[in-house]
């Protein structure tokens, strides 16, 4: 077994015009002076890393990983979700997913495909040289508008949608096999890929590629009624990476997780701050020792409650006390015999 590593934050929904989140060097020692050990960066925000530089120059990537050194940081992941969005839009979010795409692909899908795709290559590259194991993305959506069975499927529609979101796939899968990093996705109601039953669909569609996997999150499946702990038995051969965050689920006569059309704060399945929620983050620490996981424990802010520079100061104690120092000894060894095959043999009356 070994010892998750962290705590380690997400800085992307961190970032911001006013120091220190405007730059790399200052967010790395507002977060290292917080207690956390690790950094995962956002690989679409310039201010903290330029990703085609960093897929070409080693030079650059060494730069990277050296300024969070200096502050006693590692670098976790690469986060690529909104370019991994882009790789799979349905027409109607066309004009919503075009703010996340350069100016010169906006309302060209096809070209704003294209260079998704390229990013996502771009990111492999990137990891490649900056030696982490694995990019946390998301799969896009063909399919998602069409989740609820009504009005009723054609034959063949959600197979078709799944089909050609593998064959997008393929040869990003392939490019980051050769650089020998990780397609770690976050099961994200939104994307084609929420739940086990949909990634297994895509991991069949896809050929059961070794580079398609899973960034588990528990604060998504919390709020689908889910079972987040028995998901890592089911999966945790698949599990690359794992962002700590919290939600909760509080159904009542007026909504269940669809929640409406309701903002985040009046809806009844909601994320929220560590420990704010309803999550039980000691079975699923335990749960991820248990399966040898070799990763880092990512504290990723979302809550429309707490304010996130509390939220986050209070993350890394939290995320340090939950970490299960793993044992290399077994607690009755004491009373251990150490006999031999001759007398394990005469205890079963063999000899």
């Amino acid at each position: 077994m070994r010892t998750i590593k962290g705590p380690a934050l997400l800085i992307a929904q961190l970032a911001d015009d006013r120091p220190p989140f405007n730059a790399l060097p200052a967010i790395a020692e507002w977060a290292a002076r917080l207690g956390y050990k690790g950094l995962q960066l956002p690989s679409s925000d310039a201010r903290f890393l330029d990703l085609a530089r960093c897929a070409e120059s080693q030079t650059y990537a060494d730069e990277i990983t050296g300024t969070l050194q200096g502050f006693g940081l590692s670098l976790t992941e690469l986060v690529t979700a909104l370019q991994g969005q882009l790789v799979a839009v349905h027409p109607a979010y066309d004009l919503m997913y075009d703010a996340f795409a350069p100016a010169g692909v906006r309302g060209n899908p096809s070209a704003r495909q294209a260079w998704a795709m390229a990013q996502m290559k771009l990111a492999a590259r990137a990891a490649q040289r900056l030696g982490i194991k694995a990019v946390q993305s998301f799969t896009g959506s063909l399919a998602w508008p069409y989740v609820y069975p009504w009005p009723q499927r054609p034959a063949g529609m959600i197979e078709e949608a799944f089909a050609e979101l593998a064959r997008r796939w393929r040869p990003i899968f392939d490019a980051f096999d050769e650089a020998g990093v990780d397609v770690a996705f976050e099961l994200h109601p939104g994307e084609d890929v929420f739940d086990g039953e949909t990634f297994e669909q895509f991991l069949d569609a896809a050929g059961s590629h070794p580079r398609c996997n899973i960034n588990y999150d528990a604060s998504h499946f919390i709020k689908q009624g889910l079972d987040y702990v028995g998901f890592i038995d089911v999966y945790h051969a698949r599990i690359k990476g794992f962002h700590v965050k919290d939600a909760e689920f509080r159904p009542t006569a007026r909504q269940g997780f669809y929640s409406g059309y309701r903002p985040w704060l009046k809806r009844a399945a909601r994320d929220r701050s560590l420990g704010d929620g309803q999550v039980d983050f000691k079975q699923i620490f335990s749960k991820l020792a248990e399966y040898d996981f070799d990763g880092w424990a990512v504290y990723e802010w979302e809550d429309c409650l707490k304010h996130p520079e509390e939220a986050v100061a209070q993350g890394a104690p939290f995320i340090a006390a939950h970490i299960i120092r793993v044992t290399d000894k077994t607690f009755d060894d004491f009373a251990a015999t150490g006999a031999q095959r001759d007398t394990l043999r005469r205890i079963f009356g063999l000899d």
